[in-house]
């Protein structure tokens, strides 16, 4: 999705942007934490210029469609200890997540390399700990030898099929575990295929409004039994 060009955002601007936002979700972000934001915003702009990480070149969109948008789960995995993201990307929604609670253990994975070698720089950048990218695919039987039942909560933002994502998902979520699709409009005619999928209970569906913005995402929430 494609945001209008816009000058640079005043950190003042984008300061206020991002906590109210981040309020309406349940989250309250400290002056680290905006911080942070801040800068991951300068390295995706930054890196954007030489590999495709986002369509989006407005530095308000970027913050509403990106950073807020992966804080939408926020109250729905709240002391999730583990976290995967897969298909991380340029790392939505797991390194929000982790700015947001500090306290979380998270792992970002995707299959392109470039990516994760973006996502390494901003974990550096921002100097944040408990926090890994790691390359690969999630089907890969290295990758679920590894990490095998090790996760509190397992996370997509716009992945893949929710059917395709729930089978991705099982081997790396511990027992009692959530799986949490973040997902558009589209989600129910994915519900079926989702249906067929054993070891779940019926998924809990929450749809929340992204901050300054006219669309919600859609939360499709499964537990583990």
């Amino acid at each position: 999705m494609t945001g209008k060009r816009d000058s640079p955002m005043e950190y003042r601007d984008l300061a206020k942007l991002m906590k109210d936002g981040a309020a309406e979700l349940g989250v309250d972000l400290d002056e680290a934490a905006i911080a942070a934001f801040s800068a991951y915003l300068e390295e995706l702009k930054a890196w954007n210029r030489r590999i495709n990480l986002t369509s989006i070149d407005s530095d308000r969109e970027a913050v509403i469609r990106h950073f807020l948008d992966s804080l939408t789960p926020y109250r729905y995995i709240r002391g999730a200890g583990r976290l995967l993201d897969i298909g991380a990307g340029a790392g939505f929604p797991g390194i929000p997540l982790k700015i947001a609670d500090p306290f979380m253990e998270v792992t970002l994975v995707d299959s392109v390399e470039k990516k994760v070698h973006f996502m390494r720089n901003v974990i550096r950048k921002l100097g944040l700990k408990g926090i890994e990218a790691v390359s690969g695919r999630v089907e890969e039987r290295s990758l679920i030898a590894r990490y095998a039942f090790g996760f509190d909560c397992v996370i997509s933002r716009a992945f893949t099929g929710l059917g395709r994502f729930l089978e991705l998902s099982l081997p790396y979520l511990r027992a009692g575990g959530s799986i949490v699709a973040m997902k558009g409009p589209a989600y129910k005619d994915e519900l079926e295929e989702a249906r067929s999928i054993k070891g779940l209970e019926p998924p809990q569906i929450y749809e929340v409004k992204v901050p300054f913005d006219e669309r919600s995402t859609t939360l499709v929430i499964f537990k583990k039994v």
